[in-house]
């Protein structure tokens, strides 16, 4: 594709005007032949300090908002145009993909994995062409706008052009709306779960954070939203918006029964089926079923196809030991913990609750005192260890999640996550549930510069065996 055509509004000389772009993005390290690199200012260095990089690697221009030396066309465009131009020419360059099904955004502190991807396990019931994007398929909850537009591509490529109704669910991070990744993309419907303690090292207060996600409900960005109101921020958002809101409320399940095989309740007079384990599943399944009916989708239909819904990677995963219960999931909020716990608690009968359990490094500090209250009031047992310590040191936060933890509490440190996971199974008894939260799906740690193999799932399994 000529770059005359992706920059249309600007005036190219004729030379530039007819480069042959081939790929947009915003790192130098992906950049190769035929690439359209942008550089953009970041939270602690701009994008032209690569510029060169880029161009070793094969950009033939460079849009940034200052001017570059290189020996390629540069383009200089306004700061306040910037991220707009490099949404509509990430999406030309793919052949908007985003044209060609409809969008759903799905947003909120926990849930926004399980909802988005149920809502895509939804449709392919209900015989759709679905996806999702987010935490379980990109690095990014929610890609920059070059790799976001390119999965939409890569996933709408491989839709059945037959199938009448398409469909990809997104995750859309508090940091993507403050960041302008989503721009240029429009929503058949925007979905909240929820909003608690989290990324305050971001946005430094609660408003600032519910401001953000708030920026995603607006005409801009979709036509109708779907709200879980059962919260103050939700009721707020449903109160402020003026999209058409559908409210989704855990009154609206019905005759609820939860076991660890699944779950089942009444909703709109339809029985459902789930096989999702958890309490909080119930919650998100209700919004999922809400957004298809939203969608158009018959809720009679939409109700049965909850039982063909498979679970979700690392959320409520349910393995079995000799009498004992493990349960592995991505809990790593003080709200979301909580939440998993007093699930667990309701299910079990009659033993104790072992949680393993640490706070990741580089992130917002101050939850971690509170994730330690959490878990040390929430279980018998608690076992604080290392998540993904990155640049910090690893005793150095379970220093401070320990600085949280309830007077009298039985509380162990053991900084190794594989040794903390081994030494919870070699305590719990017949009738015990331990809880391994925090990672989830995850299949690496990462500790200073490296990433390390490194599966919760697949370290019990060995251990169970």
């Amino acid at each position: 594709m000529q770059l005359g055509d992706i920059l249309d509004d600007f005036s190219l000389d004729v030379s530039t005007s007819s480069l042959e772009v081939s790929r947009v993005d915003i790192d130098s390290r992906e950049c190769e032949p035929g690439t359209l690199f942008f550089a953009m200012p970041g939270a602690r260095q701009h994008g032209a300090k690569f510029a060169k990089e880029a161009i070793v690697r094969g950009a033939l221009c460079v849009v940034s908002d200052r001017p570059v030396e290189v020996p390629v066309p540069v383009v200089v465009v306004p700061t306040t145009q910037l991220r707009a131009l490099l949404a509509h020419a990430s999406a030309a360059i793919v052949g908007h993909p985003e044209n060609k099904a409809k969008l759903i955004a799905v947003t909120g502190t926990n849930g926004k994995t399980s909802v988005a991807t149920l809502v895509g396990s939804l449709a392919h019931a209900l015989a759709w062409n679905a996806a999702s994007v987010g935490t379980l398929t990109n690095q990014r909850t929610t890609p920059a706008a070059p790799e976001l537009y390119r999965t939409l591509a890569t996933l709408v490529g491989h839709f059945n052009v037959a199938t009448p109704d398409s469909l990809v669910a997104i995750e859309v991070s508090s940091h993507a709306l403050d960041q302008h990744r989503v721009d240029g993309l429009r929503f058949c419907v925007a979905a909240f779960t929820n909003l608690s303690h989290d990324h305050l090292d971001y946005h430094e207060t609660m408003e600032q954070y519910f401001l953000a996600k708030a920026s995603l409900f607006t005409s801009e960005y979709a036509k109708r939203a779907v709200i879980w109101t059962d919260g103050p921020y939700g009721e707020r958002l449903a109160e402020m918006t003026a999209l058409p809101v559908t409210r989704v409320s855990r009154s609206d399940a019905v005759d609820v029964a939860t076991s660890l095989r699944g779950s089942t309740f009444f909703w709109r007079g339809h029985l459902v089926n789930s096989p999702l384990v958890g309490d909080y599943n119930v919650d998100n399944a209700l919004l999922a079923m809400a957004v298809m009916s939203t969608l158009g989708a018959s809720d009679a239909q939409v109700a049965a196809s909850m039982g063909e819904v498979t679970s979700i990677p690392g959320r409520f995963d349910v393995l079995y030991g000799e009498g004992v219960t493990v349960i592995v999931d991505y809990a790593h909020t003080p709200e979301g913990l909580q939440r998993l716990l007093s699930d667990v608690r309701q299910l079990q009968s009659g033993g104790r609750i072992i949680t393993v359990f640490g706070a990741g490094g580089d992130r917002d500090r101050a939850k971690r005192p509170e994730m330690g209250r959490v878990a040390s009031t929430s279980s018998d047992l608690t076992i604080v260890t290392s998540d993904n310590p990155r640049s910090e040191s690893p005793d150095a936060i379970i220093d401070a999640v320990l600085g949280g933890v309830a007077s009298g509490a039985q509380v162990e440190r053991e900084p190794d996550r594989r040794l903390a996971i081994v030494r919870a199974l070699a305590s719990a008894r017949a009738g015990d549930v331990v809880v391994i939260a925090g990672k989830g799906h995850e299949s690496t740690q990462t500790v200073g510069e490296f990433v390390l193999p490194f599966d919760d799932r697949v370290v019990v399994e060995e251990l169970l065996k």
